[in-house]
C-alpha cells in the first residue's frame, strides 16, 4: 500500500488558506491522545490565557490524518511523528518541526498474540500484522523487518487505525500489531511485547513525536508559539523533576487519565515509554540542530520502501529551533 499524498496538497491555494488561519480566533491543536504531561494543558485554561487562543484539542488516529488536516488549513499546530514528518515535508507541506513532544521507546511496540507462535521479529514471516500505515510504528516495523532480513512481502501487513487494531485483536484476525498506547496496554492483556521502538532506534531507525506548525502561522504568531512551547516545557519539567511522584493516585496522573481515557494504573508505565526532553536540551546538536539530515534519512528509507516517490536534497527549511530556544530562555 503506497502513500501518495501529493493529491491532498493544493499549492498556492493551500498556502493562502493556511496563512489566513493566522487571523482565526480559534486554534485547533492536534495530538495523538498519548498519556503525556502535555495532556495536562488540555485540562485547564492556562494555555488559553498564555496565548490568547480559543483552543480545541483534536485527537488524530494517525499522522496521515494530521497531514491532511494541515494541508487543508483546518489545523496549524499539531503533534506529528517522525515518519509522517518526512512524508509530509517530502510532499511539499509547508510545516516546520519546532520541538519534540516525546522520543519514542517502548511506548510503541510490537505485540504478539499469545497463541500466535511469535517470539521474535523473525517469526513474523507468514503472519498477519496490524499497524497504522505511514506512522512511526509502521516505520519501526519496516526497520525491524529490514534488520532481520525480511521484506514486507514476507509478512501480511494490514493498515489499521489503533481502535481497529484492538477490535481485530479481539476477533483473532491479526497475529501481531505494532501500536502505541492506550491500545498497546489493552492488547497486552492477551499478548506479549516482542520488541519496542527503543530497540529499532538502536538498529538505526529512531522515532519521535514532534510539534509541527504551519510556517506562515508561526511567523504571524511567533510570540504565541513560544508561549505554547513554554507551557509544554513547564509540564514536562514537572514530570522530569520527580517521575516517581506521578503515581496512579497522583493528581497529575488522574488528570492525564481523564483527558485520554487511559487507566490511571497504566499511565506511570506509559510515561516511562517516552523520553521527554527539556526545551533547552532540544535546541542542541543531538536534537533540533541535527534534525534536518535525520528527516532526510527517514525520507530516503521511505523511498527505498516504496512509501513515497522521492526525498528532497535538504530538509533544513522544515526545521526551526528558534521558537524552542526562545521558550527555553524565558
Amino acid at each position: 500500500m503506497s502513500l501518495k499524498l501529493r493529491h491532498i496538497l493544493f499549492g498556492a491555494a493551500a498556502s493562502a488558506l493556511l496563512a489566513g488561519q493566522a487571523l482565526a480566533e480559534k486554534i485547533i491543536i492536534g495530538h495523538f491522545g498519548n498519556p503525556s504531561p502535555t495532556q495536562l494543558l488540555s485540562t485547564s485554561d492556562e494555555l488559553a490565557k498564555a496565548t490568547g487562543w480559543e483552543i480545541e484539542w483534536r485527537k488524530f488516529d494517525a499522522g496521515t490524518d494530521v497531514i491532511a488536516a494541515m494541508a487543508s488549513g483546518d489545523v496549524v499546530l499539531s503533534e506529528l511523528g517522525s515518519s509522517p514528518i518526512a512524508i509530509g515535508t517530502s510532499s511539499g507541506l509547508e510545516i516546520e518541526l519546532i520541538a519534540y513532544s516525546g522520543v519514542i521507546g517502548k511506548a510503541e511496540s510490537l505485540i504478539a498474540h499469545n497463541d500466535s507462535g511469535i517470539a521474535s521479529v523473525a517469526d513474523l514471516k507468514g503472519k498477519t500484522v496490524g499497524v497504522p500505515i505511514g506512522s512511526t510504528a509502521h516505520y519501526s516495523l519496516m526497520g525491524a523487518l529490514q534488520h532481520e532480513g525480511l521484506s514486507e512481502t514476507d509478512v501480511n501487513i494490514v493498515g489499521m487505525k489503533p481502535d481497529d487494531i484492538a477490535a481485530a485483536w479481539g476477533q483473532g484476525t491479526i497475529d501481531a500489531a505494532w501500536v502505541w498506547q492506550p491500545v498497546q496496554s489493552e492488547i497486552l492483556k492477551t499478548g506479549t511485547l516482542i520488541i519496542g521502538a527503543d530497540q529499532t532506534a538502536e538498529w538505526g531507525f529512531p522515532t519521535y513525536d514532534g510539534w509541527v506548525v504551519n510556517k506562515a502561522f508561526a511567523e504571524a504568531n511567533s510570540d504565541k508559539v513560544v508561549a505554547f512551547l513554554k507551557a509544554v516545557d513547564k509540564v514536562n519539567g514537572m514530570y522530569l523533576a520527580d517521575p516517581a511522584a506521578w503515581t496512579a493516585d497522583s493528581a497529575e496522573v488522574k488528570a492525564i487519565a481523564g483527558a485520554t481515557g487511559a487507566d490511571p494504573a497504566q499511565v506511570p508505565g506509559i510515561l516511562e515509554g517516552f523520553t521527554f526532553l527539556p526545551m533547552a536540551e532540544q535546541t542542541g546538536e543531538a536534537w533540533l540542530a541535527s534534525a534536518a539530515p535525520k528527516i532526510k534519512a527517514t525520507a530516503e528509507f521511505l523511498v527505498s520502501a516504496g512509501r513515497i516517490d522521492a526525498a528532497l536534497d535538504d530538509y533544513s527549511a522544515f526545521v526551526n529551533p528558534t521558537y524552542a530556544a526562545a521558550a527555553a530562555a524565558q
